[in-house]
């Protein structure tokens, strides 16, 4: 009986760290940059921007534009880092300007 409770014990733990493990073990996210524009765009087609996950190697803006396309721009682009504090300097219009 002790036997019987003990493993179901044991497979209980088991079942538990098996559902943190993939979280745990995934080395990056998927929103890593590895090619970066080097031109400004119009501010009037940025929809978003957002910090790359602090796992990915090159530190970079993801910036999302109204046409749903991406464009990565490395976080010493003076023009990707004024558009980020422009757009989370504004959140609360949610406009740039």
């Amino acid at each position: 009986m002790k036997t019987l409770y003990f493993t179901l014990g044991l497979l209980l733990l088991t079942a538990c760290c098996c559902n943190a493990m993939p979280k745990g073990l995934q080395l990056a996210p998927g929103n890593c940059c590895f090619k970066f524009y080097t031109r400004g765009l119009p501010l009037n087609l940025v929809s978003g921007i957002t910090k790359t996950h602090s796992s990915c190697q090159q530190k970079a803006f993801i910036v999302q534009y109204y046409t749903g396309r991406q464009i990565c721009y490395r976080q010493t682009f003076q023009w990707a880092l004024n558009v980020y504090n422009q757009l989370h300097n504004t959140e609360s219009s949610g406009q740039l300007q």
